[in-house]
């Protein structure tokens, strides 16, 4: 039987264990509130007070690669050290007995400061600066760009205050090879030269974010996390072979030193589709390296240099002259080393020599600037000029390199008396290399200018492939005259002055060789010249154009000083694409009539 006085205490503790159970649901109720109905709500207030933290998760700029895949722009792993200076203080580890051991803040710093490369107190000063301007500091940088040797290094230290941020840098694993073409990243990242900063778009990367909160110890609170992910650059495939660029990267070097020219170039062009399949020059830069470099040979040359072709000129004005039925490669002039023309105009020869009934073909031959002269006078000064702008002289080539020269191709109202005579053999004129493959191009390819390209697409993070639109082929001239300007080029190669030294075993070769002036504050420099070099191999089928060019060359002046480069720089390429040896034999034109 239960009393009255037992009742009583009973109900009282009934009574309390009921507001203490209310009172736990109602904490439980505004728990679940918080830490999942609201969560996010919450979790953005605070972030909204300052209250949390954030991490940039940084994307990955894209690689650039050449036409097989190999990377010569690529990504790797950087980390920037940083310390909770407000948590910094003795550690307990675990030594090889088992035993526990606290380690003291100096040592701590000396150890973290044997793998930066810093001093402990270097180390323990930044941990100072940061208290001193504010004493409940979470942040203080310790150093920034460590590899991961270095990262892991620091990690199995084991110190809870020390934390790692993973970052991308930009690295070029060949140095310098087509250095000139790739361009290269400032220390921020931002693209500042070549392909890397024309092709941004196709390689920049996106960052995300990472927000959160994190308790006094530095954990991260559960719950509080947002993240928002990062998208990785596209990859850049180009047309160039890296192994060829690094040879022929080698070669100009040696040729450029040897001949103690200011500065020198090679360029390779696939005859039938006009890609570029190598753009090598010297001096270049090491994009791992630029400030080693002087700024002028931090571009290039190539696509941003222009000068006068001479000689190479004269294959443009025999198409030209064969395209309009105005001669023949048989056809000929009576040429002197030396002559004054009816408009007062004055032309001369590199070699002296009287009166010569030269064909076409032997104006080519011999290279004979009067010749080539009055070979032009009997096509309209207006049809020429239309020819020079359909082979693509005087304008960009397209391919896309940024500050692109454009050459100069002044209007025919603006040819003087001079300039009627001198445009015919490469000079008044000034064009860039690639404009002046580009020409070649056609007439190794039966007279279709196809666009020079350098890039052959852009895969992006989502695995969407973006091609360039390089534009339309265009007919230069017919396939008939661009088969007989070969055949007078081949007998260039074959009768000319530097046969025996551009030869090459079982392969019919065309050339062109150009000794252009040199122009400085208006007039001409005395004794120097650029010279070029520009050929097609096999003639019967051509796969390849190559071209050398020489700044100056002092050792040899003339454009024999390209012939050595030419001639390994051809072989090479024929070698690389395993181009068969020719099967016939040449067909020799006659020099004179």
């Amino acid at each position: 039987m239960t009393t009255r006085s037992t009742r009583s205490p009973r109900r009282r503790t009934v009574v309390a264990l009921a507001v203490v159970l209310a009172v736990l649901v109602v904490f439980v109720v505004r728990l679940v509130d918080i830490q999942v109905v609201n969560a996010r709500e919450h979790v953005d207030d605070s972030l909204a007070m300052g209250i949390g933290a954030s991490t940039t998760l940084y994307g990955t700029r894209g690689s650039i690669v050449d036409t097989n895949g190999q990377t010569l722009a690529g990504s790797i792993l950087q980390y920037d050290a940083e310390l909770d200076p407000s948590n910094v203080g003795p550690i307990t580890r675990t030594d090889a007995t088992g035993a526990k051991v606290e380690v003291d803040w100096p040592t701590l710093a000396a150890e973290i400061g044997a793998i930066t490369g810093q001093t402990p107190e270097d180390v323990q000063k930044i941990v100072a600066d940061a208290l001193a301007v504010n004493p409940d500091s979470q942040y203080a940088e310790l150093t920034k760009g460590l590899s991961t040797e270095k990262y892991r290094a620091l990690a199995d230290l084991g110190i809870p205050y020390l934390y790692m941020k993973q970052h991308p840098a930009r690295t070029y694993p060949d140095g310098a090879v087509a250095g000139n073409l790739v361009g290269f990243v400032g220390s921020g990242g931002d693209p500042l030269e070549g392909l890397e900063s024309s092709q941004n778009q196709c390689l920049t990367s996106t960052n995300g974010e990472r927000i959160y909160q994190r308790g006094k110890d530095g954990v991260v609170i559960p719950g509080t996390e947002q993240i928002t992910p990062a998208v990785d650059g596209g990859t850049l495939s180009l047309t160039i072979d890296r192994d060829l660029q690094w040879y022929l990267q080698q070669l100009i070097a040696e040729q450029t030193q040897n001949q103690s020219a200011q500065h020198g170039q090679i360029m390779v062009v696939e005859a039938k589709t006009g890609k570029i399949k190598a753009a090598a020059e010297y001096p270049t830069v090491d994009p791992n390296n630029v400030s080693a470099t002087p700024e002028a040979d931090r571009s290039s040359r190539i696509f941003r240099g222009e000068f006068e072709p001479g000689s190479t000129f004269k294959a443009l004005t025999a198409a030209t002259a064969i395209d309009t039925g105005a001669a023949t490669p048989t056809s000929t002039v009576t040429a002197s080393g030396r002559e004054t023309f009816p408009n007062g105009a004055r032309v001369t020869d590199a070699i002296s020599h009287g009166p010569t009934n030269y064909t076409l073909a032997g104006v080519l031959i011999d290279s004979s600037n009067v010749g080539i002269s009055k070979f032009a006078e009997k096509v309209p000064v207006e049809t020429r000029y239309d020819y020079l702008q359909r082979f693509g002289i005087g304008q960009v080539s397209g391919v896309g390199f940024p500050g692109e020269a454009d050459g100069e191709l002044r209007p025919v109202s603006d040819w003087d008396d001079q300039t009627f005579y001198n445009t015919s053999f490469g000079q008044g004129v000034a064009t860039t290399l690639p404009q002046l493959m580009g020409a070649y191009q056609a007439i190794a390819n039966d007279g279709v200018k196809v666009p020079l390209s350098l890039v052959q697409s852009c895969t992006h993070a989502d695995g969407t492939v973006e091609t360039p639109d390089a534009g339309a082929s265009t007919q230069v001239v017919s396939a008939s005259t661009a088969q007989q300007v070969r055949e007078m080029l081949e007998n260039v190669a074959v009768q000319g002055g530097n046969a025996r030294a551009i030869a090459i075993n079982g392969y019919r070769l065309g050339i062109k060789t150009g000794t252009g002036e040199i122009s400085e504050n208006g007039a001409y420099k005395n004794g120097v010249y650029f010279t070029t070099m520009i050929g097609m191999a096999p003639i019967d089928d051509p796969q390849y154009i190559v071209a050398v060019t020489l700044d100056q060359p002092t050792a040899v002046r003339s454009s024999a000083a390209n012939a050595a480069a030419f001639q390994q720089a051809m072989t090479q390429v024929l070698k690389t694409y395993r181009v068969m040896p020719s099967d016939s034999q040449p067909v020799l034109l006659p020099k004179t009539g």
